[in-house]
């Protein structure tokens, strides 16, 4: 392993099999398709060897087999209707429900393979709970069937293999935790993040670029980040994770969001564990008192009622856009929010998001900030992301860890302790006891980031409203936590 950092070393002798060799020469292979780092790494991986080498020829060749290209397309549709056999595809494909055929729908963009044309077998639908609807990436077999009676033709899905290489084993990913320094483990996220921590200026930097990984790990956190164009927040929520929907530019409705009376089918705000908002300078809102209406409610309690429908969700929400800066790369106004579009200029709706990052402070993305050397796969990093939300045992610790003010602002309160929760989910997995606890770390680590974040978000509703106040509660850390009572009575 000549040229590599003793952190490359580290990450192949503690992950040997959930980490990939990542360099711009390799990714070079790419070029030109739409596909994701989750998938980039899972092919990456697929085709190395123990020594490092990548064999390109045999990559490209199952890229040509089995990842679709739009020229492709007729070709595909004719030679699926020609020979009456079924194809393989590795891909992207949208479900849909037709209420009025009373079948699922599915379209792969790729291909052109629209809505109309896809049918999903109903025995899939009985195995595979994420056929439901929404986006999935997954192996898929599609065969062509003709016409039957006043049917016309379609295309139809007969078997589904969900892209989920990874069976998360979260002991042994704590066990690998335990091997790195917590300067060691902040740079192998930044480096799972496909960006290289050489390139930042401070721990500080790297803490605050770590913070778009918060909605990741946490349920119905919902964050504000606004930050000039080229520092990367559309690249990280668009390619890290499956699990998420990043909206860019477009309009949003209430059915698209919620529900949808006319489909019979929730929107996307139940099938993800957190929607990005990209670009929310040009999004437009359709309704904007009825939808403004049902965020607030859906920020505050996670539930949301559509006419007669209810629903409820885990999903958090980013909000990303840019903001002008001046000659010392400062904001040129000193109320962030009114570089919002007018829909959130409301300071009850923008009380309920729990955090601010501020993204001007992060360093642009130039080619020497790409990463290069060994990282954790992205789809092995994502699934691990997405397991954190479940655990509930770091909401407990931080409850006993934190000493609570009588009279705080219970949205202050509720924010800073899921900010807490969610840096020490990122941070400190290992850290699944209150007496392993290092309260130095936390307050370092967990405290003063979430108190910082949140304070943000109070003082900028405090510009817009001289109702919220503009300081925050005075939340500290407990002198004698409950653990250190019983060993003393002990």
């Amino acid at each position: 392993m000549n040229n590599f950092t003793d952190l490359d070393r580290k990450i192949t002798e503690v992950f040997p099999n959930e980490s990939v060799y990542k360099s711009r020469e390799n990714y070079s292979i790419f070029s030109g398709k739409n596909i994701p780092s989750f998938i980039k790494d899972w092919l990456i991986k697929k085709f190395t060897d123990n020594d490092g080498y990548l064999d390109k020829e045999s990559l490209l060749d199952f890229l040509d087999k089995f990842i679709p290209r739009k020229e492709n397309t007729e070709r595909i549709k004719g030679e699926l209707i020609r020979t009456r056999k079924s194809k393989t595809l590795l891909c992207r494909a949208i479900i849909e429900p037709d209420i009025r055929k009373d079948l699922m729908r599915f379209s792969i963009p790729d291909l052109e393979i629209k809505p109309q044309e896809g049918r999903v077998e109903r025995y899939l639908l009985e195995k595979y709970k994420e056929l439901e609807g929404g986006e999935v990436w997954g192996i898929f077999t599609i065969a062509y069937i003709p016409p039957e009676d006043k049917n016309g033709g379609c295309i139809s899905l007969i078997d589904y293999k969900p892209f989920k290489p990874y069976d998360i084993d979260f002991e042994y990913f704590i066990e690998g935790r335990n091997e790195f320094t917590i300067e060691e483990w902040i740079d192998l996220l930044i480096k799972s993040m496909e960006y290289n921590p050489d390139r930042f200026q401070s721990l500080e930097q790297k803490l605050l670029f770590l913070s778009r990984l918060l909605i990741f790990v946490e349920p119905r956190l919902n964050i504000i980040e606004l930050a000039p164009k080229g520092t990367g927040k559309s690249y990280i929520f668009n390619n890290l994770s499956k699990y998420g929907w990043c909206i860019s530019g477009g309009i949003v409705s209430r059915a698209k969001m919620f529900y949808d009376i006319s489909k019979g089918s929730f929107g996307f705000i139940q099938k993800y564990d957190f929607i990005a908002m990209d670009e929310i300078q040009t999004i437009k809102f359709t309704d904007e008192n009825e939808l403004r209406g049902a965020l607030k409610n859906y920020l505050e309690s996670g539930r949301f009622t559509v006419a007669n429908v209810s629903g409820s969700s885990n999903a958090g929400m980013i909000l990303l856009g840019n903001i002008l800066l001046d000659e010392n790369l400062q904001p040129l106004k000193n109320t962030y929010f009114s570089d919002l579009p007018e829909f959130f200029h409301e300071s009850a709706l923008l009380d309920r998001f729990h955090a601010f990052i501020e993204g001007w402070r992060l360093p642009r993305i130039t080619e020497d900030i790409k990463v290069r050397g060994y990282t954790l796969n992205v789809e092995y990093f994502s699934e691990i992301l997405h397991y954190l939300r479940d655990c509930s045992e770091f909401a407990a610790i931080v409850e006993d860890l934190l000493e609570i003010p009588p009279k705080a602002d219970t949205r202050d309160v509720i924010a800073i302790k899921k900010l807490c929760t969610s840096y020490l989910k990122l941070l400190f997995p290992n850290y699944k006891k209150l007496n392993s606890i290092d309260k130095k770390e936390f307050e370092i680590f967990c405290l003063k980031p979430a108190l910082e974040k949140r304070g943000i978000i109070r003082k900028q509703i405090h510009l817009i409203d001289y109702e919220f106040k503009k300081d925050l509660p005075d939340i500290q850390i407990k002198k004698k936590l409950n653990n250190e009572r019983k060993n003393l009575n002990q």
